[in-house]
């Protein structure tokens, strides 16, 4: 009798920085979710697919869940939250160093007001940076604040405890034919995840808030006749002196973070890719429709 095949889609619901993204590239495999210091990178809902076994997990990774001031903070949360509405389960993380933050606590009270619909998972992420009766302790607390249909220590970054979890998911999948060809692990176009590449690399080349303040759109993709992959890159900047900064001292820092992003691209795509960036500066991008659409939000989620 052939096996059963299983498939379903699990959003990874936290506070920023909890390690969504490290989890999400640990589980599937390939790094199909940027991963920086900077909270808030996961913009859009990227999707990664796992196997394990006959089961198919497709993870909804969710931009972290905050207190927004901003149209694009509103669009991102709503984004989180509507990613979650769609999954079969909810696993949400928490950071074993901060514990029960009110950021936790106010995901916990969003949980319960939708309580009935999905099964929700806990996973304490980064268990290696406190002592095992703080955590125990933190378990228990958790469990009080919310009824959780299991819970699981990790450290997403080592890899412990994922496979457990990996494993657990892919038995609580519900019964049906896979979503995804077997071999595809991210269903956002490559020309995105190309954007997010280089929005990675000018985060961890820059700081404070100026990240949050620019964008990474594919203005062209042409394949080449040789195999290799020409991709012109706009970045968007909110003002001039953005510019400056992006370019460097005689265009030092640009030069920088291209041959990083281009690095990446090799590697993710297998074959030579020529990297073309161009900086603009658009006074507005943060209140156009077209920018949000290009990082898979929904504009109207921003009001």
């Amino acid at each position: 009798m052939p096996m059963t095949t299983r498939a379903g889609f699990v959003a990874l619901i936290g506070e920023p920085n909890a390690g969504k993204s490290t989890l999400l590239n640990a589980m599937v495999g390939a790094k199909v979710s940027i991963v920086t210091h900077k909270v808030q990178t996961t913009r859009a809902r990227i999707r990664g697919v796992a196997m394990e076994g006959q089961s198919q997990i497709v993870f909804v990774d969710t931009p972290g869940i905050f207190r927004p001031r901003r149209r694009l903070d509103r669009a991102m949360v709503n984004a989180a939250w509507g990613g979650a509405a769609d999954a079969d389960l909810i696993v949400l993380l928490v950071e074993a160093h901060r514990g029960l933050t009110p950021g936790v606590e106010s995901i916990l009270e969003a949980l319960r007001g939708r309580e009935g619909t999905q099964p929700v998972a806990l996973a304490i992420n980064k268990i290696d940076k406190v002592k095992s009766e703080e955590l125990l302790g933190l378990t228990a607390k958790l469990n009080e604040a919310f009824d959780f249909a299991k819970t699981f220590m990790i450290s997403a970054e080592r890899g412990y405890g994922v496979q457990d979890l990996k494993e657990w998911l892919a038995g609580e999948m519900p019964e049906g034919p896979w979503l995804y060809p077997e071999d595809q692990i991210a269903d956002l176009p490559l020309r995105m995840i190309a954007a997010e590449i280089t929005r990675e690399k000018l985060t961890l080349r820059l700081h404070e808030e100026l990240p949050y303040q620019l964008t990474v759109e594919t203005e062209k993709w042409e394949e080449r006749k040789d195999g290799s992959a020409r991709i012109d890159q706009i970045i968007y900047v909110a003002r001039d002196g953005h510019k400056g900064i992006i370019l460097g001292k005689g265009g030092e820092t640009i030069k920088a973070i291209s041959k990083a992003a281009r690095e990446e691209l090799i590697e993710f795509l297998d074959r030579p890719v020529h990297l073309f960036l161009q900086v603009k500066v658009r006074p507005n991008w943060l209140e156009e429709a077209e920018r949000y659409s290009e990082m898979g939000l929904d504009f109207k989620d921003s009001k």
